[in-house]
């Protein structure tokens, strides 16, 4: 199952919030994104279906080695690309917006060869 935008956002997201509360549930995320509960129910049953997230009985969402692994990879995109941006005279504001935007999109090879560029400087 290919994953969407979306999907990496929320992924992104329960990486985010796994680091500062020892569970996350879905309401933490709905707070977090900004998002409506319903949305991240129906978001969450498509994660799970997919073998991204597995949620347990009591309702708390962890990260599958599969999630984990798109949800770093997102996370490191998203690091490496605002720094970038920032140390290229861009504001910290517009430069994490901006990154949040490139990291869904940019291929793999041009993304390793953006921080090829960054670790020779």
């Amino acid at each position: 199952m290919a994953i969407q935008e979306s999907g990496e956002m929320y992924l992104e997201s329960i990486l985010e919030l796994s680091s500062i509360k020892e569970k996350v549930r879905s309401i933490d995320i709905s707070e977090y994104m900004n998002y409506s509960k319903p949305s991240v129910s129906r978001a969450m049953g498509i994660l799970k279906s997919g073998g991204f997230i597995d949620i347990d009985d009591g309702g708390f969402i962890t990260l599958t080695k599969k999630g984990k692994s798109v949800a770093e990879k997102i996370s490191e995109r998203h690091r490496i690309i605002t720094d970038f941006l920032i140390k290229l005279g861009v504001d910290k504001k517009t430069a994490t917006c901006d990154a949040c935007k490139i990291e869904h999109h940019i291929s793999d090879e041009s993304f390793n060869a953006l921080k090829a560029h960054i670790d020779n400087l």
